[in-house]
C-alpha cells in the first residue's frame, strides 16, 4: 500500500465532494426520511462503486493512452461538461 497515493487520493477526493450536487442530494434525502443510516449506506455503496469504476477504467486506459494524453482528455472533458452547465444543456 502506498499511503502517499493514499493519502492524496483521499484529500483530493473529500475536498473536491464538499458541496457538490452529490452531497447536496444526500442531504435532501437525509431529511426526507428517518433511515439516516439507509442514505448513509446506499450514498456510501454508490460512491465505491462509481470510485472502483474509475480505477477499472483508468487501469485499462492507461496500458493503452500515456498518461499525459488522459490528463488532458479528462481536462477537456471536465471544460466541456462545464459549459454544458453554464448554458443549462446538462
Amino acid at each position: 500500500m502506498d499511503w502517499k497515493i493514499f493519502a492524496s487520493a483521499f484529500i483530493t477526493l473529500f475536498l473536491a465532494e464538499l458541496g457538490d450536487k452529490t452531497q447536496l442530494a444526500v442531504i435532501t434525502m437525509t431529511a426526507k426520511t428517518e433511515s439516516k443510516l439507509s442514505v448513509f449506506l446506499g450514498a456510501s455503496l454508490a460512491l465505491i462503486a462509481v470510485t472502483a469504476l474509475g480505477v477499472l477504467f483508468g487501469g485499462i486506459l492507461s496500458q493503452y493512452i500515456p498518461t499525459e494524453w488522459l490528463q488532458r482528455i479528462v481536462a477537456v472533458a471536465f471544460i466541456i461538461i462545464g459549459v454544458l452547465m453554464l448554458f443549462g444543456k446538462l
